[in-house]
């Protein structure tokens, strides 16, 4: 039985969705598998793991400092293992720009880092203007207008693409 963990930042929750439906795709007869918010645990140990996932939301351009911290740390244990990680971000409802190869939030991570991989993806996250403060909702339906997505302020947008989070979670129960 193998021990995966998936360690996630999120910003408004979307990204621990994904996480259990990545965690639901997985065979559970032949693996143990934990969630963990890194911003709850960021000194969590990995060491007893056998595989590790991160996945990391978007805000305002930006995957959160408490990811890159986690992955200096723990970069060498994380080369010694199966692992893989996903970003989350709106941009990725696109499809040019909704792969690991063609978003250019990941593409910047992954150039902001030395930590190379086995898995990448891409998911495009969600849109809850409701649920927003008055500032992120200015600021979330300005970039929107720029970008020509949805900016009414009364409505919740999800793009994500829940077939490929499910093909995700089969890829990393072959890792």
């Amino acid at each position: 039985m193998e021990k995966i963990v998936l360690l996630y930042h999120t910003t408004d929750g979307h990204t621990i969705e994904i996480c259990e439906a990545i965690k639901n795709e997985i065979d559970t007869a032949k693996n143990e598998i934990t969630i963990i918010s890194l911003i709850e645990q960021p000194n969590f140990d990995i060491t007893p793991f056998d595989k590790v996932i991160i996945g990391a939301s978007i805000r305002y351009g930006y995957h959160d400092k408490s990811v890159f911290n986690f992955i200096k740390k723990n970069q060498g244990l994380l080369d010694q293992k199966k692992n893989a990680f996903f970003s989350v971000n709106v941009v990725a409802r696109k499809p040019e720009k909704n792969t690991a190869e063609t978003n250019p939030y990941l593409q910047k991570f992954l150039s902001q880092i030395t930590w190379k991989p086995k898995l990448l993806d891409v998911f495009a996250g969600k849109i809850e203007y409701p649920k927003y403060n008055f500032f992120d909702r200015f600021m979330i339906q300005l970039i929107m207008k720029m970008t020509k997505g949805p900016t009414d302020k009364t409505q919740t947008y999800e793009f994500t693409d829940w077939n490929r989070v499910k093909a995700f979670g089969k890829k990393i129960s072959e890792l």
